[in-house]
């Protein structure tokens, strides 16, 4: 798997080595200066709330004011840890244990984001995504109305499609003419999302959690 094999070896592979492969990936970029985002996948009592995550974009420092989304809660950076050791900067790739102040631990729940005040995240219940259809496991076709179970970061969800808007061709990347009803194993298509409103807690008027999805 890490080196290319002879012919005489391996006649029926024509590809690269896993090290080959590795080394062609493309590495998405992620932007020190571009507005903070930290979705959290878990929190803990620590002589007040700490949140875990990984810094997606921008920075943070000591002493900053965030918001948690979709609470609209704003925050204040006490102490930034990366493992044991403390520091008084974060930047985007970072694994980080973050204490915050002004926003309790219990009402924070895995899959919120920790973001910059000036540019928050957009929180949405139903959105377009380019999807590949690799295998469908129960039935033959997928169609609007399929339900399916949404996994963003650290939130799984359930969701519904409600519409195929347009099916790509896969050798020219370019959405094919003809109007999609329904796709099969293989496909790529564009398509609109709706996620599932969870009862939790009060957001404003509202008593209802709504994810953010595909926003990050």
């Amino acid at each position: 798997m890490k080196m290319r094999l002879d012919k005489s070896v391996c006649p029926w592979w024509n590809g690269p080595g896993l090290f080959e492969a590795l080394d062609v990936v493309e590495i998405r970029p992620r932007d020190p200066k571009g507005p903070f985002r930290m979705p959290i996948i878990d929190k803990f009592k620590d002589m007040g709330t700490v949140v875990m995550g990984k810094v997606e974009s921008g920075a943070m420092r000591e002493g900053d004011s965030l918001l948690v989304m979709p609470d609209k809660a704003q925050v204040k950076v006490l102490a930034i840890y990366y493992d044991e050791d403390k520091a008084t900067r974060a930047g985007p790739g970072e694994n980080l244990q973050v204490k915050l102040s002004g926003f309790p631990e219990e009402d924070i729940l895995s899959g919120f984001v920790l973001c910059s005040v000036a540019k928050p995240i957009a929180t949405v219940t139903e959105f377009t995504a380019q999807l590949q259809i690799f295998e469908l496991l129960d039935n033959a076709i997928l169609t609007a109305g399929c339900r399916a179970v949404l996994h963003i970061h650290s939130v799984v969800e359930e969701c519904k499609i409600v519409e195929l808007l347009q099916q790509i061709d896969p050798k020219t990347k370019k959405p094919m003419k003809k109007k999609v009803l329904f796709v099969k194993n293989g496909a790529v298509i564009v398509c609109r999302i709706q996620v599932y409103f969870l009862p939790f807690h009060s957001l404003g008027n509202s008593n209802v959690y709504s994810p953010t999805f595909g926003i990050i």
